[in-house]
């Protein structure tokens, strides 16, 4: 996908050039997730604030946390909110809190590459499982096959792959894992980083799409606009009411319903394997990681503005990049909790 090419403003030259032109520079890092309707929203913003230029590297939620806990960006960004003990660290080194603020939500979906097989196969939680596991190997296997009647599957061997570094997109795949699969929650758990038992690596969303799309009977892992982007099929999910549903804008929405109105102060929420018919089993919020206190004046304001602007006018542009709009209830919930920032 053209668009998908990290934003990073390098050497001081550029800069300083900036800085003459009276341009304030605020960088970011991490999430690969939404990555593409960042891309849009920092182009739009800055079209809207041309004083104001922000850069984004997508490098994964892992090195996203890791780069704000460690200040050396202004921001991070996950698809997997940090853990007590992660706010800890960043409360010792920093001596304030670190807050998260829901941008939009997305689909994680299983994409594959079976020559011959061109529609939407339809996925068990315990299918899912097992191939990931290595223990459902084949194509034809059973687990696969009799939630596929009438689709020819060839008995050839499944090539696993998944994300090789620190990811959200990892985090909301073994998170639904683990709430399916007593095995999997106690065996491998969720985590941005866990250890595989089977697979290839591929690096960024960028880098499983590009992997399942050239090796043939893959399957991976990747959000909704990556599968979609690249014209690669995706299969449908049984979600927790038994139903194969195929994600979509509407299967998000559904899934993050119940979330919407019970949502805690800190953001912190997971909304996969969601009650209702409708919804979409492996669907998530993303989140940026915010400092609450920010002594540059200049970088606050303006952070402060961009989030101001993304709960309102930025939301209109999910849609066409297949990311689902925060529910209204969340957005007046973040309007206030932007007064946390100082």
């Amino acid at each position: 996908m053209k668009r998908i090419a990290a934003i990073f403003l390098v050497g001081l030259g550029l800069a300083g050039i900036l800085l003459a032109q009276g341009v304030l520079s605020i960088t970011g890092a991490g999430a690969t997730f939404p990555f593409p309707m960042y891309s849009k929203w920092f182009d739009e913003y800055h079209k809207k604030n041309p004083n104001v230029q922000i850069n984004y590297q997508s490098i994964g939620s892992g090195g996203g946390i890791k780069q704000v806990t460690e200040g050396t960006v202004d921001f991070g960004a996950t698809d997997g909110p940090m853990n007590d003990e992660q706010l800890k660290a960043f409360q010792e080194k920093h001596a304030c809190a670190v807050l998260h603020f829901p941008t939009v939500l997305g689909a994680v979906v299983p994409t594959y590459n079976i020559p011959g097989v061109t529609g939407s196969l339809n996925f068990t939680p315990e299918a899912l499982a097992g191939i990931y596991f290595g223990k459902v190997t084949k194509w034809n296997d059973p687990l696969i096959a009799d939630a596929n009647k009438g689709v020819k599957l060839p008995a050839d061997d499944i090539i696993v792959v998944h994300r090789a570094e620190s990811s959200g997109t990892t985090y909301v795949w073994t998170d639904f894992l683990s709430k399916v699969s007593e095995e999997w929650k106690n065996q491998v758990g969720k985590a941005t980083a866990v250890k595989w038992p089977v697979g290839l690596g591929g690096q960024g969303n960028e880098g499983v799409t590009g992997t399942v799309k050239n090796t043939p009977n893959s399957i991976g892992y990747v959000e909704l606009i990556y599968a979609e982007s690249n014209k690669i099929p995706y299969g449908n999910v049984r979600n927790a009411a038994g139903v194969f549903v195929k994600a979509s804008l509407a299967g998000v929405t559904a899934a993050a319903a119940g979330a919407a109105k019970s949502m805690p102060d800190d953001f912190r929420v997971s909304i996969t394997n969601a009650p209702g018919k409708e919804a979409y089993p492996i669907s998530s919020f993303t989140w940026l990681l915010i400092p609450s206190k920010i002594s540059d004046a200049a970088k606050r304001d303006a952070i402060k503005g961009f989030l101001s602007w993304m709960l309102s006018d930025g939301q209109n542009y999910a849609e066409a990049l297949s990311y689902a709009r925060l529910p209204k209830e969340v957005v007046a919930k973040e309007k206030k909790a932007l007064s946390n920032i100082q």
